[in-house]
This record gives structure tokens, C-alpha cells and sequence, in this order.
């Protein structure tokens, strides 16, 4: 189920605000926003937790042919909460990470020949033509907002977040109703996607936390004394 319907403490939105917003948005620019070309549905997981899986509406933009930057929200309308992001690199940027880094990040192959990611509204032939891209790809993500629980505000730490790797980890219910709203069949793209091929080299062996979880902690450190930081005139 979608979880766009987690409300959010706070008074509504008055009337001078909305035209602050409109006079800031009539002036200024917005050129990071507007190089978002695509939103693609897809799900996550907890790198600590299968068991707790997200609904994740990511919309995109290029940085390059080989690296694209995604804000990750739980629904695709206008009241939608922002409760993460994915950078999802090529096989070749991913192999130059060290190994501890190469943990962090996740592999798309499954999701996207399982056609458990897609593009809505784009014509299945058109989205296969970008999708044969990603299926080589690696992504990195951090949710800051836990609306699986039903916070009403992004609270603790961000978590590391997975993708699915194999049939069978994905809730039947999430597909079923993903289906219905958005008017898709996941098993006849599944069969259309068939012929798509994963990284040239092979997942690797330490993408998707090496097969393990992983869990973000917070951890008391000593913090320099300002006496001891030099001072610097310009």
C-alpha cells in the first residue's frame, strides 16, 4: 500500500505563505529540479530488515551517461513526503570504489528483469530502452524518513536501504496493489524483459552488503577543542 497518507504535524499552509511561494517561484531559478527527466517506481527494503518494505517513487536526473541522481518520495502526488535519495552509478564507476564502499551499494539486475521497477505512463518499449541501462547499474540509498512505521516526521538516523535480489522477497500485496493503481502487469513485462543482461563482470560479490545487513549507528566521539584549531587571516 502507498503511504503517502501519513499525515504530518504542523498548522496548514496559510494564505501569505502560498504567495511568497508563488512570488519566489515566478523569479527565481530552479535548474537542479528541472533536470529531473523520469520517475521510475520502484521498491526497497531495510538493510536491516527484509521484512520492512517501501514503496519508492524515484525521479531522476543525469549527471553523465554514467551516473544519474534520484529524489526518492513514497507516492508520485503533490502531497508526497521526500524520504530519500539513490545515486545509481555504471558497472565501471562501481568497480573503482574501495571494498568497504562497495558494500553500501545495491544491485538493480532483479528488480529490473523482474519488472518489479517501471517507468508509469511510458510506453513499455520506450522504458525498456533506459531499463537495459540500469540493469547493468549499482545504486546507493538512504532513507531518511520512516513512514513504514507511520512517522509523521523524518526521525532518527538515515538507514541504508537494499533492493530485491530474488523471487520470493517481495511482498505479493505490494506488487498487487502497485498493479492496480498504476494499471500494469509485472509478470508481462517480466516476459518482455527476458533478453536484458546484468553488469558485463557479474554482480559482485560485495554489492547488496555482501549478503548481509547492514544498520546505521551514532557513536560518541571526542570533539577538538576549538584552542586547538588554528587560525587562519586572510
Amino acid at each position: 500500500m502507498a503511504t503517502g497518507n501519513v499525515g504530518v504535524p504542523g498548522e496548514p499552509t496559510q494564505t501569505g505563505t502560498a504567495l511568497i511561494e508563488t512570488a519566489t517561484g515566478a523569479v527565481q531559478g530552479f535548474a537542479p529540479i528541472n533536470q529531473i527527466h523520469q520517475h521510475l517506481c520502484a521498491f526497497h527494503f531495510y538493510a536491516t530488515d527484509m521484512s520492512r518494505q517501501v514503496e519508492a517513487h524515484h525521479f531522476c536526473s543525469h549527471q553523465n551517461e554514467e551516473m544519474r541522481q534520484c529524489l526518492i518520495y513514497d507516492s508520485p502526488e503533490s502531497g508526497a513526503h521526500l524520504i530519500g535519495l539513490e545515486y545509481i552509478i555504471s558497472e565501471n564507476l562501481f568497480l573503482t570504489l574501495p571494498d568497504n564502499e562497495k558494500l553500501l551499494w545495491h544491485t538493480h539486475e532483479y528488480e529490473v528483469k523482474s519488472g518489479i521497477s517501471f517507468m508509469p505512463g511510458v510506453p513499455g518499449a520506450v522504458q525498456r530502452r533506459d531499463l537495459e541501462k540500469v540493469c547493468k547499474t549499482y545504486g546507493k540509498t538512504f532513507h531518511f524518513w520512516q513512514v513504514d512505521k507511520g512517522d509523521t516526521l523524518p526521525l532518527g538516523l538515515p538507514q541504508v536501504m537494499y533492493a530485491f535480489t530474488r523471487d520470493g522477497q517481495l511482498d505479493d500485496n505490494l506488487v498487487q496493489d502497485v498493479e492496480k493503481r498504476f494499471g500494469v502487469s509485472i509478470a508481462a513485462e517480466r516476459e518482455n524483459r527476458t533478453y536484458m543482461t546484468g553488469p558485463d563482470h557479474g554482480v559482485h560479490p560485495l554489492a547488496n552488503g555482501s549478503g548481509k545487513g547492514l544498520k546505521t549507528e551514532l557513536r560518541e566521539t571526542d570533539f577538538p577543542s576549538t584552542d586547538t584549531i588554528p587560525t587562519v587571516f586572510v
